[in-house]
């Protein structure tokens, strides 16, 4: 895959997990807009968007074939250690948006920006420590 094509699809599939993340947080909002539904909000959108980056990556990044729950499980579980930092980077943007500013708008740019920050980071990171065995397009 060329490296045009690979930035592209890299960068759908991280907006497609931004979406998916974003809308998780607002509907655990409205049910719930207090502080412990800000913080359960954060905790679904990110399960939500790294589940669905994960299924994205390992098929149509880095086209790893390994099938079967130890191949997965051992995958997802580096690919989860190495979100920890970039989620940082999401989590502390989206929040200081939001305790600087205080409005819906300013947390959802703060989180835009975290994300897109973080899944520069987290590619380098998944490419070197989590599919390596992969027939990576992300080596192209």
């Amino acid at each position: 895959m060329s490296l045009p094509s690979l930035i592209l699809r890299y960068a759908l599939f991280a907006l497609l997990a931004t979406v998916a993340n974003l809308a998780t947080q607002r509907a655990v909002l409205a049910l719930d807009a207090s502080a412990r539904g800000f913080v359960l909000a954060v905790l679904a959108g990110t399960a939500a968007g790294l589940v669905l980056k994960y299924l994205l990556d390992k098929r149509w990044i880095f086209f790893d074939a390994a099938t079967g729950a130890r191949a997965h499980g051992t995958r997802f579980t580096r690919y989860t250690a190495m979100g920890l930092v970039t989620t940082a980077i999401f989590w502390g943007m989206e929040t200081a948006a939001f305790r600087i500013w205080g409005t819906e708008l300013a947390r959802e740019a703060g989180a835009v920006l975290g994300l897109a920050i973080g899944y520069v980071v987290k590619f380098h990171l998944d490419r070197r420590f989590v599919f390596t065995g992969a027939l990576a397009g992300a080596r192209a």
